[in-house]
């Protein structure tokens, strides 16, 4: 078990990255390991619990490292779970401020928004199915506040699931209306296809990855409510983008979401 103090060492120097806007070392030399799920998830709350006293409200969670590409890109081999607020939230076609993002990578992403409670583990399939109002294509723009995005699962875990900003499409979309499992995705930088991936990546089908989440979430006393966006983790490989890049994904028959990374501040407009 690590101790209490070094929980809260970690958890400072993430906030202080996050709030100076400089990249810090690894979360890991703190901890003293790479590898203790639960020490990466006690940082994690102990900024979420942070967060929320300071008046942050939560829309959600996100479940990250879905993919095996992207579980290769940055040398993990399980899933874990972040914090969603609603301040990380953007429409379509709506611009980020680049400003408030550190090391941006984009990614496409299916999104489901709750119509019950997930509060009964374990979860079965078909309790997914009967929880999800609906589905929503989404784009996440992940964030690292460790440098050049030198990460274990430790500490991407105790960063909050590398969560930065997430896009969401703003046409609803009835699970019995579409196959989840087998939609494509095609993400495009300025025009260029730079990630292609389908349904099946992602745990195999995105409500399986839901029902994970659920069943997580649920473990820690947490459960997933009606209302909740779950973002339910990439379908292809993430890209790095820079300020004034655009990002468009199409996902078939769920339907598209833009958005672009803007080299302005509109927290005031």
């Amino acid at each position: 078990m690590v101790d209490q103090a070094l929980i809260e060492k970690a958890a400072a120097q993430l906030r202080a990255a996050a709030e100076s806007g400089v990249v810090c070392p690894p979360i890991r030399e703190i901890l003293g390991t790479e590898t203790d799920i639960d020490a990466g998830y006690a940082v994690q709350e102990h900024n979420i619990a942070a967060d929320m006293a300071a008046g942050r409200k939560v829309a959600g969670r996100k479940i990250g490292l879905t993919s095996k590409a992207v579980m290769e890109q940055v040398g993990v081999d399980q899933p874990d779970y972040g914090t969603l607020f609603v301040d990380m939230e953007y429409g379509d076609g709506v611009p980020i401020e680049s400003g408030r993002l550190l090391q941006p990578r984009a990614e496409g992403e299916v999104a489901l928004v709750l119509e019950h409670d997930l509060d009964r583990a374990p979860h079965s399939f078909t309790d997914i199915i009967s929880a999800t109002a609906y589905a929503l294509p989404s784009i996440e723009i992940v964030d690292s506040r460790i440098a050049a995005w030198d990460i274990r699962i430790v500490d991407t875990i105790a960063d909050n699931a590398s969560c930065g900003v997430y896009v969401l499409g703003g046409k609803p979309v009835r699970l019995q209306d579409v196959d989840l499992r087998t939609i494509t995705m095609r993400m495009d930088i300025d025009g260029q296809t730079e990630s292609t991936g389908e349904g099946a990546a992602c745990l195999g089908h995105p409500l399986h990855a839901a029902r994970w989440l659920a069943d997580m979430m649920s473990s820690r006393g947490t459960p997933l409510k009606a209302g909740d966006v779950v973002m339910t983790g990439a379908l292809g490989p993430m890209k790095a983008i820079t300020p004034g890049a655009s990002v468009h994904c199409d996902f078939g028959p769920l339907g598209t979401v833009t958005t672009s990374l803007e080299g302005i501040d509109l927290k005031g407009l």
